[in-house]
């Protein structure tokens, strides 16, 4: 777009006419009128008074900056960060370490995997899973994740066999609001044993506990009610692990 282009498109951009802009450039309606015809160039003082008064510079005002250089510069705006690398060695057909970070949806497959969505024996990522999987949501034998999913499990919302987190639902679960055969959470309810401030479970230990066995008022509890509970597990669950229960009962 050449000079005489330019000012007729700023001008119109202003809402102005041709005599509203002389008014502004302190020139006739008529000097403008033979800047838009491109019959006269505005000399250097008034092309700086134009650059000032649009908000322009002056090469993009005589149309100095070439089409090539505006598309590169459109370019660079949109570009998106992004990351990846693939190593050469692989195991199992799998690449060794794959890396693909960055906006938008970014795989990552391999034996160690980072991405947006990631899968391999160690997985990191927003989706991964894995042996090892860590990530916003996660699946793996073992699993760390806000939604976490795996044979022992940590994680905001967590499901496994050996489940901790706010919300944990296992074999055996550790959590605020706790659920599984053996339960330990503010609120545990277990089929086996509950463990909490509010117990509910075949044999119930807590604050509030109900069940066939239910011990309520745990902190008042005393030595010989200990000894109780240890009694009613053991001849309940013979093969319970001697070592959980010195854990929680000492």
């Amino acid at each position: 777009m050449n000079l005489s282009e330019k000012l007729i498109s700023l001008r119109k951009e202003k809402g102005w006419s041709q005599e509203e802009l002389g008014e502004n450039l302190d020139v006739t309606r008529q000097t403008v009128s033979k800047w838009e015809l491109g019959q006269t160039t505005p000399e250097m003082n008034k092309l700086i008074e134009m650059s000032r008064l649009f908000g322009i510079s002056i090469d993009e005002l005589v149309g100095n900056s070439t089409e090539k250089e505006r598309t590169v510069s459109d370019k660079v705006l949109v570009l998106k960060p992004k990351y990846e690398y693939k190593s050469k060695k692989t195991l199992f057909g799998l690449p060794l370490v794959h890396i693909n970070i960055g906006f938008g949806v970014r795989k990552a497959k391999g034996i160690i995997a980072i991405g947006n969505i990631s899968s391999g024996i160690i997985s990191i990522g927003i989706c991964s899973a894995g042996i090892i999987s860590l990530g916003v949501l996660s699946l793996g034998l073992l699993s760390l994740g806000a939604l976490s999913l795996g044979l022992i499990s940590f994680g905001g919302v967590s499901v496994g066999a050996l489940a901790f987190g706010g919300l944990a639902i296992g074999l055996i679960s550790v959590g605020g609001l706790s659920i599984g055969a053996f339960s330990v959470g503010g609120f545990a309810k277990a089929s086996e044993i509950a463990l909490g401030g509010y117990a509910n479970g075949h044999i119930a230990i807590g604050d509030v506990a109900k069940g066939d066995f239910a011990f309520s008022n745990f902190n008042e509890l005393k030595a010989s009610d200990f000894e109780k509970i240890r009694s009613v597990i053991l001849t309940e669950y013979p093969n319970f692990p001697q070592k959980v229960l010195d854990l929680f009962l000492n």
